[in-house]
């Protein structure tokens, strides 16, 4: 077991290429030495100046930027027998009063670096540098030496091609990008919802699902392979919804993408029409079927795709340099879970998505108003609710097993023992089931609607399409308010 980490999940990374005996001797001696100290997978950009010297890529999903939706602190989401990473990282930062260090948007990996020393590259930076640190003014001047040791390691681990920091960096345009863009900036309570993708090569469910939501609803997400479990793609679902005439959400997940094919898909989006991109890090591959890709599969977490998808919109740039002659056109999604971690965790988490590009947030189901306005708290004192669009989940309950499979087995998922017992109250009566979960539905919009900083709601009316209609109506939220072209 590593000194300051948990264990690897998963071995060392190997170099491309092979160095010179003499480096390679050095990179064995290095690996064997941050092995023991830190579990060092060799990822060839080292932040643990940064991650309070707890190595993040001992997360099974090499997640560099924060903890995934479903971790606790009892355990890892995709390996109960061990710790989560970035819960050790969260706690160790706010014991060394370090927090705020965990706000910088961290570069993926370069694949020509993976396995190779890190030490030589650090002293080859240090001599180039007239800036220091130098040893000499650890004695002399303490404060010059902390800073200058600061921006030296922000250098090594942020390389141009990524130059990432931890400031908020608003959008570069300002007619809006979209119809749900349009909406949310005139102040209308706006509702999305969702729709999962057909498993077939039949459209016609889809085409009714559209149908139902159409003048219902201002958009309609679409699920990217969700559970790790394949399905028709978000991108052609969300072309077939624009054709119909509802304006889509395309959901884009890291998950089995490499980087190629993030900016590829999201750059094909643009040119189909659609404006609207929900970035996320997607589930791992051990919570779909059988039989299991590779679980080394994430190139990119959500806070890095939303950095490189906002850096090609506003600046025109691929990852790789390429310029952009003609920039696309797209109001950046993310997703949140306020009953995941501790909210001031979770709200460092939300901060990194708005400053990496998230125009919006669409969060997990609230069945726990309380508990929600804690975590809506927490972004509030970090300033974050005049940066982005706050969209709560809500998922009406069509019965009480559904409620029992929520409260137990969908991390990040938090059901009162309260309304679990107005569903088992119900019977075995389907349609008294449904209708108990409508009132509780209908309860948790009245309360979301009277709350400061929401703007709007995400109706995920699980393969139950047909109540949002009803809820709507009932409800008194507003339609949308003119179909307003997508630009």
């Amino acid at each position: 077991m590593p000194l300051f980490s948990p264990r690897r999940y998963q071995q060392p990374y190997l170099p491309l290429r092979r160095d010179k005996p003499a480096v390679r001797a050095f990179t064995a001696f290095e690996r064997t030495v941050k092995g023991v100290l830190f579990g060092c997978r060799m990822c060839g950009n080292c932040i643990l100046q940064e991650t309070a010297f707890v190595c993040p890529m001992t997360c099974p999903m090499g997640l560099r930027n924060g903890l995934c939706g479903g971790a606790s602190p009892e355990h890892c989401a995709v390996d109960p027998t061990r710790p989560c990473t970035w819960y050790k990282i969260y706690a160790r930062a706010e014991r060394l009063g370090r927090l705020d260090r965990l706000l910088e948007i961290n570069a993926p990996l370069d694949g020509k670096k993976v396995g190779h020393e890190t030490w030589l590259d650090a002293v080859r930076l240090w001599r180039e540098r007239d800036k220091g640190p130098h040893p000499i003014e650890f004695i002399t001047d303490r404060e010059k030496f902390s800073d200058d040791w600061d921006s030296f390691f922000r250098d090594l681990r942020q390389p141009d091609w990524w130059a990432g920091d931890d400031a908020y960096h608003a959008p570069a345009y300002t007619e809006p990008a979209s119809a749900l863009e349009a909406s949310l900036k005139s102040g209308a309570f706006t509702v999305t919802a969702e729709i999962a993708p057909p498993l077939t090569a039949s459209t016609k469910l889809l085409e009714k699902k559209v149908g139902l939501l159409k003048g219902v609803v201002t958009a309609a997400n679409f699920t990217d392979n969700a559970s790790a479990s394949a399905r028709m793609s978000s991108i052609a679902s969300s072309k077939l919804c624009l054709d119909l005439g509802l304006e889509p959400v395309m959901q884009l997940q890291a998950r089995d993408r490499s980087r190629v094919a993030l900016e590829s898909d999201a750059m094909g989006a643009s040119g189909l029409g659609i404006r609207n991109i929900l970035c996320l890090s997607g589930d791992h591959a051990c919570f779909g079927p059988s039989p299991m890709c590779k679980p080394d599969q994430s190139d990119m977490d959500a806070v890095q795709v939303l950095w490189m998808l906002r850096r090609m919109r506003d600046e025109g740039v691929y990852l790789d340099g390429r310029a952009i002659k003609q920039r696309p056109e797209w109001f950046l999604g993310a997703a949140a879970s306020p009953f995941g971690a501790p909210p001031k965790y979770e709200a460092i988490r939300a901060e990194k998505k708005v400053n990496a590009g998230a125009q919006f947030i669409q969060t997990q189901p609230i069945f726990d108003y309380e508990r929600f306005t804690v975590w809506l708290e927490a972004l509030d004192k970090r300033n974050l609710l005049d940066k982005v669009y706050i969209l709560p989940g809500l998922i009406p309950l069509k019965s009480a097993n559904a409620a029992h499979f929520m409260a137990d087995d969908v991390p990040g998922v938090v059901v009162p023992q309260s309304v679990l017992d107005r569903m088992d109250a119900a019977g075995d009566d389907k349609e008294a089931q449904q209708e108990v979960g409508v009132a509780i539905a209908l309860e948790i919009i009245e309360k979301l609607r009277a709350t400061p900083g929401i703007a709007g709601m995400h109706i995920m009316a699980v393969h139950w399409e047909e109540i949002v209609p009803r809820l709507m109506e009932e409800a008194s939220l507003p339609r949308p308010v003119s179909e307003l072209e997508v630009q």
